[in-house]
């Protein structure tokens, strides 16, 4: 027993070491930022790819991380995050997958693009970079897929390099702590220079993973915890009590609506006709189900857009469609079903066994076209 007391007291005087010291590395920050970074001290969120207190950033982890989680949440990307480590665990092996195997991992995460900026950067980092991110936010800069922002991000979090990260919970703790009223995306470069004012003068890493666990945990964008806040006395929006108000937002458009007709050709192996798309524009290089242009206006008729099928054959549509949302746009699809004999698939296209399909790279979308053919072809078997 006096051993155990012995062990445990020397845990909370080294606990108690720990804390000293990190207040001792705050004293070099600004007292704003002294008091975020000693709140993320205590409060940081255990993410897979966050290295813990006293680990040194994984610049891979970091990058790729990053890449995942813009216009995704932290809650959606985790699984794919984890996905993607345990097959390509280093950079070297990412830069040698195939690009379809990269885009079949990504399928779900929207935005497809950047699966492939991430593998062309990703060989890029190998080839001109013997496999080392470089360090700077202005090398990075010059890297497949890197924005400010992700430049920013990198070299702050995977470096400890001096640099502005602004994300939109940045933006959002930006806007209540200067009372920012205008509305976004105008007030934009105002909450950037905000922030830049802000900046420490060290732990650049912690303070900008600092920023988006306040942004991600406290100052939510609905019923924001002021009361939990290390800004708390320093919150313009608070003491005004505006914080749930801002920032304020020019009001959206209404999303307008495509409508098209998918073609679910089946031969008589039962596999499916699939294709790949033109490279560029959306979804751009991933695996389709052929189907008519995507145009807004009515849901077509049939025979309007038969010429648009991949093959001749009886095309019939079946019950019901399917939607689906992009960022700017919605999607609505009637779904044809035609069955044909042994024909060549045509260019870029290839018959596929409906118990393969999981293995191409099928956008969610497609994903949804084949759920819904296969469990209305299985209704009227």
């Amino acid at each position: 027993m006096g051993r155990s007391l012995g062990r445990r007291s020397g845990k909370v005087k080294e606990a108690r070491g720990s804390k000293l010291e990190a207040r001792k590395k705050n004293t070099s920050l600004q007292p704003l930022a002294s008091s975020l970074v000693d709140w993320y001290d205590q409060h940081r969120r255990i993410l897979p790819w966050r290295a813990l207190p006293g680990q040194k950033a994984n610049p891979y982890f970091v990058w790729l991380s990053e890449i995942m989680l813009q216009q995704t949440t932290v809650g959606a990307v985790g699984p794919y995050f984890q996905k993607f480590i345990r097959r390509w665990p280093v950079i070297e092996k990412l830069a040698k997958a195939r690009r379809d195997d990269v885009l079949r991992m990504w399928a779900g995460l929207g935005y497809y693009r950047r699966a492939h900026l991430l593998h062309e950067c990703a060989k890029t980092i190998v080839r001109d970079h013997g496999g080392s991110f470089p360090q700077t936010e202005a090398e990075l800069r010059g890297l497949p897929g890197f924005g400010p922002y992700t430049a920013a991000a990198v070299a702050a979090i995977a470096f400890d390099q001096r640099a502005n990260v602004v994300d939109g919970n940045v933006e959002r703790v930006m806007a209540r702590l200067f009372a920012m009223r205008d509305p976004l995306p105008g007030v934009k470069p105002r909450l950037r220079t905000a922030a830049a004012g802000l900046l420490p003068t060290a732990r650049y890493g912690d303070y900008a993973q600092a920023l988006m666990d306040l942004g991600a945990t406290i100052c939510t964008p609905r019923n924001p915890k002021c009361d939990l806040c290390p800004l708390y006395k320093n919150c313009r929006a608070r003491a005004l009590g505006i914080a749930d108000q801002l920032p304020r937002r020019v009001k959206a458009k209404a999303k307008p609506v495509r409508r098209a007709v998918a073609f679910f050709a089946v031969d008589d192996k039962g596999r499916v006709l699939v294709r790949r798309r033109d490279k560029g524009g959306l979804l751009g290089g991933m695996i389709e189900i052929p189907g008519s242009e995507w145009r807004e206006g009515a849901l077509p008729e049939l025979s309007s857009v038969q010429k648009e099928a991949p093959l001749k054959t009886r095309w019939k549509l079946l019950p019901g469609h399917i939607r689906h949302v992009f960022s700017h746009f919605e999607l609505e699809l009637a779904v044809a079903l035609g069955r044909v004999g042994q024909v060549a698939a045509g260019k870029n296209s290839k018959w596929v066994p409906p118990e393969r399909l999981d293995a191409e790279a099928l956008p969610s979308v497609m994903r949804k076209i084949v759920r819904h053919a296969i469990d209305k072809i299985s209704r009227s078997s």
